[in-house]
């Protein structure tokens, strides 16, 4: 397996493996509606102008993907994905630490991202990968969303 930046081309391979790996989510929360199931092909494009996607390759397939941006020195990184039959295997854990490699010295001073409160997978993973929670946000009557953080240490002192 391989990870490597997606290109505008990869884009409906992306949005197809997106939805594949939102439903589990969206039946979380018994929520059809929550944006990676909505968004288009077209909005994608428009984040590739704005964002770094990353995508994880196995025989020409995409089986994962990650995107990030910067705004005000904080990297914010969303829509983690990894194909379900590829789950449990560390993809996603190489693709948060690739992109967080990517934008480690890009002058930020924190990684930012959010996961729904029930997604406990998404927590434990985050979690280990040494985001903290720092916030919940109720969005819906079905939906709170659970933001974590990870300082950048500057190695200085």
């Amino acid at each position: 397996m391989d990870i490597l930046f997606a290109n505008i081309n990869d884009c409906s391979e992306i949005i197809d493996l997106q939805k594949l790996s939102y439903k589990q989510e969206a039946e979380i929360y018994n929520d059809y509606k929550i944006p990676p199931l909505t968004q288009t092909i077209e909005e994608l494009k428009i984040e590739f102008n704005n964002c770094t996607v990353l995508k994880a390759v196995t025989c020409d397939i995409i089986v994962g993907s990650v995107r990030a941006c910067i705004k005000n020195k904080t990297c914010y990184i969303g829509r983690l994905i990894v194909h379900p039959d590829h789950q449990n295997k560390g993809i996603g854990t190489q693709l948060m630490n690739k992109i967080e490699k990517h934008f480690e010295d890009k002058g930020i001073q924190k990684y930012e991202l959010f996961t729904g409160q029930k997604s406990r997978k998404n927590i434990y993973l985050y979690q280990k990968l040494g985001y903290k929670i720092f916030k919940t946000e109720k969005i819906s009557s079905k939906v709170n969303i659970v933001y974590l953080e990870k300082a950048i240490c500057s190695g200085e002192s």
